[in-house]
């Protein structure tokens, strides 16, 4: 008589000791599996669910300047290490990670118009309305500048070259200066009354881009004499970013609630046109992988936008912030830093529901295959509604409510006067047409 006996390998369902995780075996053949799809939609479903509901983005708040704060400057080396300005003059450098103030100084007389670390990180430069630049040292901490240049007007704007001695500042004149003289290197103007903000190249170092009181952006070249060309704005610029991986592409934030993104290639339309804001935009920066902006608005919120996106990913507030005025994303792609006018810096997680600290495999492999799901399922209309609603703040909702309000009167008005008009008499404008006018030297 033959017999036929089950074996089974107590290696493959037994643990070596109670520490070690059950084995689990899947089969993964479609055909025992029928509802295969609809498992993974739900698990999908759930994930994003859970996604929002662990979406807590606010680590911590750090306190002690006594004015609404201007302008922040970022380490170039140290991650966890930021400068602060306020109004009435003073700075501060702060670790991250300890949530500390190292050092505080009364740098100038009146607002801190910018300031900046050199590219080593040994030295800060600030700029004021007492119409002086100093420069500091980072490492002692002392509150005597290490030099001090007096300016014949008032400097609104600060910016240093990333791999030179050179910086840069704006106010009647764009003026070009080098570490150790008293003198500007070289003056760049082009016809305007003044200049509040400049900025230099991220990847190409020799590149300045500047935005005047005209509207106008105006870009320079250092190797140059004059400007290279400017695009007018049909509402005043207030800041500008360049992408640190793509040289020729910057986006600058705008009055009229936008941020517009330029390839100086060919400056007649810009790339694209990121609207979600419910106020002016006063400040933004890049990710150090170029994929994506933060910016800083005078709504009160901060928020995340994907560069090749018109709608924000994410927006931050609270309750008791107020208008925004810089941003910053610290270089590790991890945090976002916002200073605002009520005497605070804010440190954010730059993914909202990201899990901090050390994880296990397990845990690890979870979040991956939940990432996969929701990236798998994003285009289905309930995952995609849960993954974009965001709550916000009551006077955002209305203010947003009013300008699609006021947006949808002027189309159907455009749409009335082009249907009763000859043919080409009332063109149709593109939003990424209708706020620009090139111009070269």
């Amino acid at each position: 008589m033959k017999i036929k006996v089950l074996t089974r390998n107590p290696s493959d369902y037994v643990r070596e000791s109670k520490h070690d995780i059950h084995k689990l075996n899947r089969n993964y053949s479609s055909t025992e599996h029928p509802f295969e799809a609809e498992r993974e939609y739900q698990r999908a479903v759930n994930a994003v669910k859970l996604e929002r509901v662990h979406a807590k983005p606010l680590l911590g708040s750090l306190d002690g300047h006594r004015d609404g704060l201007t302008c922040l400057a970022k380490h170039p080396s140290s991650l966890s290490t930021i400068a602060s300005a306020s109004a009435d003059g003073e700075c501060r450098v702060w670790s991250l990670a300890e949530r500390t103030c190292l050092a505080t100084w009364q740098a100038h007389e009146g607002v801190v118009r910018g300031t900046v670390f050199n590219p080593d990180g040994s030295k800060i430069l600030t700029c004021g309305d007492d119409k002086t630049i100093k420069l500091w040292d980072a490492t002692a901490w002392s509150d005597i500048p290490v030099e001090t240049i007096v300016s014949k007007a008032m400097v609104a704007g600060l910016s240093h070259a990333a791999d030179s001695d050179q910086f840069v500042t704006c106010g009647e004149s764009v003026q070009l200066w080098t570490t150790g003289r008293a003198v500007p290197t070289r003056t760049f103007q082009w016809g305007v009354d003044s200049v509040h903000h400049v900025k230099f190249g991220a990847v190409e170092k020799h590149l300045l881009g500047a935005a005047a009181s005209d509207r106008s952006i105006i870009l320079y070249d250092t190797r140059e004499v004059g400007p290279i060309r400017r695009v007018v704005m049909n509402l005043k610029t207030n800041a500008i970013a360049w992408n640190p991986m793509e040289a020729m592409v910057f986006s600058v934030a705008s009055e009229d609630y936008n941020i517009y993104a330029f390839d100086m290639r060919n400056l007649q339309r810009p790339v694209n046109v990121q609207m979600d804001h419910a106020g002016a935009v006063i400040d933004l920066d890049y990710s150090p992988t170029g994929r994506e902006i933060v910016s800083a608005s005078y709504d009160k919120t901060v928020r995340l936008w994907a560069t090749d996106s018109g709608r924000s990913r994410d927006v931050y507030h609270t309750k008791r912030m107020q208008r925004l005025t810089s941003v910053a994303w610290s270089l590790d792609n991890k945090y976002v830093v916002s200073a605002s006018d009520e005497m605070c810096l804010r440190l954010w997680k730059a993914r909202a529901s990201e899990k901090l600290g050390l994880m296990r495999d397990r845990q690890r492999v979870a979040l991956d295959y939940s990432e996969k799901l929701k990236e798998k399922y994003a285009q289905h209309p309930k995952v995609a509604r849960i993954a974009r609603h965001r709550q916000v703040p009551r006077h955002v909702m209305k203010a947003q409510k009013e300008i699609r309000t006021i947006k949808e009167g002027k189309a159907k008005k455009d749409a009335n006067r082009r249907k009763h008009s000859k043919p080409g008499a009332v063109p149709h404008v593109s939003e990424r047409e209708a706020h620009t006018r090139e111009e070269y030297e």
